[in-house]
């Protein structure tokens, strides 16, 4: 029975407002007009933004079927898509590229002007392709991969390496990717430099990897949970400290370890006192600070100015500044060539119905990150 050009009917977990949790329901998901493209997913991970949702710390509109970090196969697709076929191994991109605004067109810009960080919810055309008893259900961030199938525009799917296993390759949708590319794209981390990385979840432990494939000597991850050191030390740190060890501020207990030698610092965390403490801790002259961690929204920052007068540089990071159809299908054959393994930063999989359990992890701080198969 083929589906194509139907409207498929699936099992999706849906946000119906914030605060609440998710219900599985059996939606409707039409079928993918002009340039867009219909997934069946494989495997789905679970990330700390798609909470910011339901928590109400990030702008929805519901009701709403998050998640964003996945790998599927192309079910059908509308008129005029040429990158992907039918068949085809994808990952969903909750950064697009459409190759055609000024961030794509830029070699070092890739904050597509098609993203959705706002909270539209709908795709390209304004409409969405998701309905539940009979009302619309938003997309989210482009992706919407919490079900069984979804609709995203061709300049938000990369195709990917048939070998490539769904329930790893999809952390490279958005976790991995962030971190590593936030130390060797971003932060430009050179061999025999020392490193400081604050937060030591998913996203952290990959900077931790990005920093140790980059070459630096020294690695220091910094968490006031001491349950990760292990974890970060088996990924590649070479020190791991808590800043509750100590009464000095953790930029001067830094500057004492390593003789004042930190060359760059990772805030991966999102918290305003934690991004001015990373600043504070690379080198006052050259040291090289990237924010990594989604900072709370409506939120004002106030610093010191004299932290930058002395030559530091501050850095943004979105998606690890990786250009989205690009360079995904390239970190997927990086991985397939062993440059890094994700199996460290997978501590659970869980089948889709239970999602729920699956966040539970999230808020305990026992997971680092669970996957959610179909």
């Amino acid at each position: 029975m083929s589906t194509v050009g139907k409207v498929i009917k699936c099992k999706a977990a849906v946000l119906w407002e914030p605060n609440k949790p998710f219900s599985i329901e059996e939606i409707e998901v039409a079928p993918p007009k002009a340039k867009e493209v219909r997934i069946k997913i494989l495997a789905t991970g679970i990330c700390r933004t798609d909470d910011h949702v339901i928590k109400g710390l990030m702008v929805s509109r519901f009701p709403v079927i998050v998640g964003h970090e996945a790998t599927g196969l192309v079910e059908s697709i509308g008129e005029g898509v040429t990158t992907v076929k039918p068949g085809d191994k994808v990952i969903p991109l909750f950064m697009p590229q459409c190759r055609e605004c000024n961030a794509c067109r830029n070699p070092d810009g890739n904050l597509c002007i098609k993203s959705d960080i706002t909270g539209r919810g709908v795709l390209d055309d304004g409409t969405t392709r998701f309905s539940c008893k009979g009302k619309p259900v938003y997309h989210f961030m482009n992706t919407s991969t919490f079900t069984e199938y979804t609709v995203v525009d061709e300049f938000s799917v990369a195709k990917i390496d048939d070998a490539a296993p769904p329930e790893k390759v999809c952390l490279i949708g958005c976790g991995f990717s962030t971190g590593y590319g936030a130390a060797i794209k971003t932060g430009k981390v050179t061999p025999g430099s020392t490193c400081a990385v604050f937060g030591l979840g998913g996203v952290g432990l990959s900077v931790i990897m990005g920093c140790k494939s980059a070459g630096a000597s020294r690695i220091i991850g910094i968490d006031l949970n001491k349950d990760k050191f292990e974890k970060a030390k088996a990924v590649g740190a070479t020190d791991c400290i808590s800043p509750k060890d100590s009464t000095k501020p953790i930029s001067e207990v830094l500057s004492e370890m390593t003789g004042n030698t930190v060359g760059y610092s990772f805030e991966v965390i999102g918290r305003l006192d934690t991004m001015i403490d990373a600043l504070a801790s690379c080198h006052m002259n050259y040291g090289t600070s990237v924010v990594v961690g989604a900072p709370p929204s409506a939120k004002m920052l106030t610093y010191d100015p004299m932290l930058l007068f002395t030559g530091r540089t501050w850095k943004g990071c979105i998606f690890g500044g990786w250009k989205s159809r690009d360079d995904v299908p390239k970190i997927v054959n990086d991985f397939l060539a062993k440059k890094f393994d994700l199996d460290q930063l997978i501590t659970h999989v869980l089948p889709f119905k239970k999602i729920q359990e699956g966040f539970e992890l999230l808020y305990s701080g026992k997971s680092i990150r669970t996957v959610l198969t179909f």
